[in-house]
């Protein structure tokens, strides 16, 4: 019996307290209603507040979706805040209450032009998926921080004393010697591993026509006609891609680093509009004219060794120079026939063009003159020419596949060279060259046939027997090719959108 009672007492004091906490919360939520209400009239205070917390505390790329109400006898104001306004607007917005847009705006109003970011080419710029828009200004400064974080950071001379170390490693200043430490090169077979792709992150939907290893960082470029410029990280792994930079309708035929890499020039087919891309700034500049430029079209050119200029080839056998400071024509060249290929010494002083009638000329940059023109031996059709880094060997292919390689000394001085090794290892039209930069190995290839690539030995002009032989067919018809600074990778831009990359494993540095 007195359990019995004992457990109706301990009902009766549960009960109790479950009574009790009912009524608690019962006033919890009252007192959270009229919190609520108090926030929605005061709801652009705290707004204001949250907004300054997520600037203080590193959200400024973010977003601001605010919803301020008004009361019903006031009216109701809705404000988006959109993404893609500027930071002085939005520190207005603390200040400032929303007022009335006006009815009618002058033109000649500023105004910032939004671009549309859900495209495919520019998702990678975007933070979060509420970034559907933003303006030029702000594109520009998320380009040039993605482009310097890759690179390890901003370079010494482009830093303001103000400025912060960013994390990462600094590739700008760490790429090995300019020259591999290995030992020569033997002929025969070469040491390599396939890669994957070096645009394999990001492939083109079209022809790549371009493939560039940048001149001091660890970075790859790549090109083609699905207007797109798209940059890498070389690591022979993963190869993650840093940006991509869509050109409208602009398909790409041709894109160079400048010489200190801070730049990149791109030309296509249509006429003589070309781009200069500016990573440091993150700016892309239309060049629509050019003073004293008498052409059509712009589609092939070259950076001078100095980076002072640009060698555009024109029609008619037109070679002018145009500087990159005033971009300006300061000077032209011209050969009988079309111009087929050009480059430049390895110091600048002379530029080496071929002709479609198998001529070669050798010109003074200095002074404009001819130095020497001669006849491609046995060339009916000339197709491409390049020179090696040493300033020793000069080469160039013909229609016929044959490459040819002289001596550049000779090449100046006598009217009938002869070459030294006559290369016949092509079937079809030599279309690329590429000479690595310690000057013993010139890749040549034909974009005319899948597999048309190989490795020449220097100096003993041999051909390296194990390339392209792979398990499977990689090659397909090459477009450009490009050995890495220090000659550890070798990639090639083919018709299939994608950009094969080799690490030659005789070279110690990238």
């Amino acid at each position: 019996m007195d359990k019995v009672v004992l457990g109706s007492k301990k009902g009766r004091e549960a009960m109790k307290r479950t009574s009790q906490s009912m009524i608690d919360y019962e006033k919890e939520v009252l007192e959270r209603q009229k919190n609520t209400q108090e926030v929605t009239v005061l709801g652009e205070e705290d707004a204001s507040v949250k907004l300054l917390e997520d600037l203080v505390f590193g959200a400024e790329d973010e977003l601001l979706e605010r919803l301020v109400q008004e009361s019903d006898d006031r009216g109701a104001t809705l404000l988006d805040d959109d993404s893609s306004e500027s930071d002085v607007e939005n520190e207005a917005r603390l200040q400032v209450r929303p007022t009335k847009r006006a009815v009618w705006e002058d033109e000649d109003d500023e105004l910032e032009e939004e671009v549309d970011m859900t495209h495919r080419f520019r998702r990678d710029l975007t933070k979060s998926d509420a970034e559907a828009k933003m303006t030029k200004q702000k594109l520009q400064r998320r380009m040039k921080e993605q482009f310097q974080k890759a690179m390890g950071g901003t370079p010494s001379w482009k830093k303001d004393s103000d400025d912060e170390d960013e994390d990462g490693d600094d590739l700008m200043t760490k790429t090995g010697n300019f020259v591999g430490s290995s030992d020569s090169l033997p002929k025969g077979i070469i040491r390599m591993k396939k890669c994957l792709h070096a645009n394999n992150d990001r492939p083109s939907e079209d022809r790549l026509t371009t493939v560039q290893f940048h001149p001091s960082a660890q970075v790859v470029m790549a090109a083609g006609l699905d207007q797109s410029i798209s940059l890498f990280q070389v690591d022979g792994k993963t190869n993650p891609k840093i940006q991509s930079i869509l050109l409208e309708k602009f398909p790409v035929h041709k894109a160079q680093f400048s010489v200190g890499g801070e730049q990149v020039v791109a030309t296509s087919f249509r006429n003589k509009l070309f781009y200069i891309y500016d990573m440091m700034e993150g700016k892309v500049i239309p060049i629509n004219t050019v003073r004293g430029l008498n052409e059509q079209r712009v589609k092939e050119f070259e950076v001078s060794p100095d980076g002072q200029s640009l060698l555009l080839t024109g029609s008619s056998g037109y070679l002018h120079v145009m500087t990159m400071k005033t971009k300006e024509v300061v000077k032209s060249m011209k050969i009988n026939g079309n111009i087929t290929g050009v480059a430049c010494s390895h110091d600048g002083s002379r530029v080496f063009t071929n002709s479609e009638e198998g001529e070669v000329y050798v010109w003074d940059v200095r002074s404009s003159k001819c130095l020497n023109r001669f006849m491609d031996d046995g060339c009916v059709s000339g197709t491409s020419i390049a020179t090696s880094h040493n300033g020793q060997y000069l080469a160039c292919g013909s229609a016929a596949g044959v490459v040819n390689v002289y001596s550049q000394e000779e090449c100046t001085r006598q009217t009938n060279p002869k070459p030294l090794k006559a290369i016949m290892n092509l079937v079809t039209s030599a279309t690329s060259l590429r000479f690595n930069p310690t000057s013993e190995i010139l890749a040549i290839a034909s974009r005319s046939s899948d597999e048309a690539a190989r490795m020449v030995h220097i100096p003993s002009f041999t051909v390296f027997s194990n390339f392209p032989m792979f398990q499977r067919k990689t090659i397909y018809r090459a477009q450009c090719l490009d050995f890495s600074p220090n000659s550890g990778f070798f990639s090639l831009a083919n018709n299939k959108g994608h950009a094969p990359l080799f690490r030659l494993l005789h070279y110690k540095d990238f």
